[in-house]
């Protein structure tokens, strides 16, 4: 009975390595596909955060506001910027288009939604940090929460979950050769039992019964060679399309600009009035609103530098002259 039972799992298995050549070659091009959606989704976000680093730079080079500077509010205002200005000239060319809702690619992957996100976690999570005198913040565990628990940027199309995927793409090689292998032997296997059927007196019939064992196993060999090369060319693929090593580099990034701000500030007071970031903003209207605060701000940076060239000047005495004179003697 077991004999019985391991002979149909065979005889099933043989089938199985007819249809193997071509499922590997599907899979070989489906793995290529989904590893250059992974990296062009958390490509997306290297783009945002190489858009931050460089206003934040801006701000360290160029502008030099007098008092304190709160870290929550500055940030806040650059991140706002580096948001509203991305976006803003794709809101302008999407209104002299037919489709006015959203580009192509901010629909299909998300983009506008997990930049928004980004923003809204990182003012979320350094909220209620304290700042004291020499104090070095580490900034590490809060860019790998922010990024890590992005929805848009962790998800293909902000469905499906990159992390498992990637990593059951990092092993396919390997299972590449393994199933090339395995179906070299299933091959081998299925086509040995047809060997018993040749009858040395018939030369005509052993010969195509040979003929026909051969071109099975060659074809059983082909299995391998396709398996083997489908290895090294997705390892070659990983190599130079690899989301791991750019997700570090986006959390290195990220840390290192958030605790050089840090430093430049000097505490992390949160205003009582300050508006919340809103996602849902148009980018035109959220850069109006920047540009009136920073307006307003210099205006007050230049009343607290020279109070005197605003202050009230005080009333002069009245002028005595001849009329004054004449009406006081009558």
């Amino acid at each position: 009975m077991n004999q019985g039972f391991v002979g149909g799992v065979i005889d099933r298995l043989a089938l199985v390595s007819d249809f193997l050549l071509p499922f590997m070659v599907g899979v070989f091009f489906i793995g290529v596909i989904t590893r250059g959606l992974i990296y062009f989704t958390v490509k997306r976000e290297l783009w945002f955060v190489k858009e931050f680093e460089k206003r934040l730079q801006k701000f360290m080079e160029f502008e030099h506001p007098s008092g304190a500077l709160s870290f929550y509010v500055t940030l806040k205002r650059i991140l706002e910027k580096s948001f509203y200005e991305l976006f803003e000239v794709r809101s302008t060319m999407r209104r002299r288009r037919f489709d006015n809702v959203s580009a192509p690619s901010d629909r299909i992957f998300l983009i506008q939604q997990g930049s928004a996100f980004l923003v809204r976690d990182t003012l979320k999570n350094i909220a209620f940090l304290k700042k004291s005198n020499n104090d070095s913040q580490n900034f590490l565990d809060v860019s790998k929460r922010v990024m890590q628990e992005n929805p848009c940027f962790t998800r293909i199309f902000g469905v499906v979950s990159a992390a498992p995927i990637n990593d059951f793409l990092n092993l396919l090689p390997g299972l590449f050769v393994v199933g090339g292998i395995f179906g070299t032997f299933l091959g081998i296997m299925k086509s040995l039992p047809d060997l018993g059927g040749m009858d040395l007196n018939d030369p005509t019939g052993t010969k195509a019964v040979m003929d026909t064992f051969l071109l099975r196993v060659a074809f059983s060999m082909a299995t391998s060679t396709v398996g083997i090369a489908c290895s090294l060319a997705l390892q070659v693929f990983n190599s130079f399309i690899n989301p791991d090593r750019l997700f570090v580099e986006i959390v290195a990034r990220y840390e290192q600009n958030l605790a050089l701000l840090w430093k430049r500030c000097d505490n992390n007071d949160v205003p009582l009035e300050i508006t919340e970031f809103d996602e849902h903003k148009d980018p035109a209207v959220g850069l109006a609103e920047l540009s009136v605060q920073k307006e307003l701000s210099h205006a007050n940076d230049k009343v607290s530098k020279d109070p005197r060239k605003h202050a009230v000047p005080p009333k002069e005495p009245p002028v005595r002259g001849p009329a004054t004179e004449i009406k006081k003697a009558s």
